[in-house]
């Protein structure tokens, strides 16, 4: 306990410093352990507060004090290896330079112990923070351990899941509709779907925009045109073997995303099909691969990159002075990229 005493005999606190520096008693933690993670502006005011009033704080609690490392925490469960590796570039492009690191945490959300594993991750890295992309932001077993532990954190989903300054929404129905109206257009009326898992909201939400796309133009997607994936080139091509095997194929697919249109791509020429003369095929995500693929893949773009590097803005918002939940960003609108993989049905 600190000797410092205020009018009438009482020590004065942590809490008390705080008040007088007008900032949080976290902030004033951060300053007593030279933490970097503050704006110089801040720490300059805060050590003149407890340079005027004389507080000292004990040895022993200063050393408990500051309990949040300089990490900050990915958390996914994504079969995509280039979703994850963009998603990290994001991430990264907010956090260089802020003396914090990043630090990932694959997992599988189907395994008995995950949420145990989530809870040791977070606990043993005593993180700054969490950035959580789908299908792990849209599980709030997930986010009551983040609250438990104190831990802040952003999620990245297709639809909003929870307070403005923990979310970025990505509008994955819209995107879907976009393909769904542009394979219209192009004159397809036997169009098929490959969703991605069931465990992923954003399934289900590419999955209604498409339906809500070919309804504009008076179409409807046949349930025996529907195959169920895994986001994973494999399950793309599985699907897509299943769907132009039946007596009247599909003129057009569109895959849940890229991994799993490339390898729609895969089973057309397996059965000598040429894309886009016999097969149409749009995806989803606009990964770099899409533009490196022959024929190059028509798709919806998510900036994936860029929606990293918007949670890690709201997640470190405190540190630059903002307000997360006033953090002005752009929106995250999905948007078609016409290349090369579709064209009218012959």
């Amino acid at each position: 306990m600190n000797e410092t005493r205020r009018p009438g005999g009482k020590p004065v606190t942590i809490n008390d410093v705080a008040r007088l520096a007008g900032v949080s008693k976290k902030t004033v933690s951060r300053v007593i352990n030279n933490s970097p993670l503050l704006r110089a502006e801040t720490r300059e005011k805060v050590q003149a507060v407890i340079a005027e009033s004389g507080f000292a704080p004990d040895p022993q609690a200063r050393g408990l004090a500051f309990r949040r490392s300089f990490l900050v925490g990915m958390i996914y469960d994504n079969p995509s290896p280039n979703y994850v590796v963009n998603m990290q570039q994001g991430v990264l492009d907010a956090v260089r330079g802020s003396g914090l690191e990043l630090v990932v945490h694959p997992c599988n959300r189907a395994s008995d112990t995950f949420l145990d594993d989530v809870r040791g991750f977070i606990v043993r890295q005593k993180l700054f923070g969490v950035v959580m992309p789908p299908s792990v932001s849209e599980d709030d077993r997930v986010v009551e351990i983040l609250k438990a532990a104190d831990c802040p954190y952003v999620r990245i989903a297709s639809v909003s899941l929870d307070e403005p300054a923990c979310m970025v929404v990505t509008h994955d129905s819209r995107g879907a509709a976009q393909a769904a109206r542009y394979l219209a257009e192009l004159g397809h009326r036997r169009v098929a779907f490959i969703s991605g898992p069931d465990s992923f909201r954003s399934s289900h939400e590419r999955g209604q925009g498409f339906r809500e796309g070919l309804a504009e133009h008076g179409l409807r997607l046949d349930d025996a045109y529907v195959r169920k994936g895994a986001y994973t080139f494999e399950s793309g091509a599985e699907a897509a073997a299943e769907l132009l095997a039946l007596p009247e194929p599909p003129t057009a697919i569109f895959a849940g995303n890229d991994e799993m249109a490339i390898g729609v791509m895969k089973a057309a020429r397996d059965r000598g099909l040429d894309v886009p003369g016999d097969l149409s095929i749009v995806g989803f995500d606009d990964l770099p691969m899409a533009s490196r693929v022959w024929p190059n893949l028509t798709t919806v773009r998510l900036p994936i990159r860029d929606m990293g590097r918007m949670a890690a803005e709201k997640l470190t918002a405190n540190l630059r002075g903002l307000d997360p939940a006033t953090l002005v960003q752009p929106p995250v609108d999905p948007s078609l990229v016409v290349r090369d993989s579709a064209a009218p049905p012959r």
